[in-house]
């Protein structure tokens, strides 16, 4: 069984048992978080898709690590005119393992 939810304004297709790095949640490791936004679930031939969420839907989750991702490097050069600007960004993830999908 897969559903396709909704967190930190991106979606994402998970089924159970799956771990997966979302945007930072509120939560502390090991606590269990449950993402309402749920927009289709599935199995096989058996799918439902909601208008725009699916009433009842629920997929829940463990919070297994918050981190940071890999350093992203922002150069701005202009040529000829003795100018260049280096930034660097890191973004916070929390890692997550889904355990269970109702719906």
């Amino acid at each position: 069984m897969y559903a396709v939810i909704k967190t930190g304004g991106k979606q994402y297709r998970v089924s159970e048992g799956e771990t997966l790095r979302i945007e930072t949640l509120d939560a502390n490791e090991g606590d269990s978080v449950d993402f309402d936004q749920v927009l289709m679930v599935g199995e096989g031939e058996d799918v439902r898709i909601g208008a725009p969420l699916l009433d009842g839907g629920k997929v829940t989750a463990t919070v297994k690590a918050h981190g940071r991702g890999k350093k992203v490097e922002i150069i701005k050069f202009r040529r000829r005119k003795h100018h260049m600007k280096r930034m660097g960004h890191r973004q916070n993830y929390t890692e997550v393992e889904i355990t269970a999908i109702t719906g």
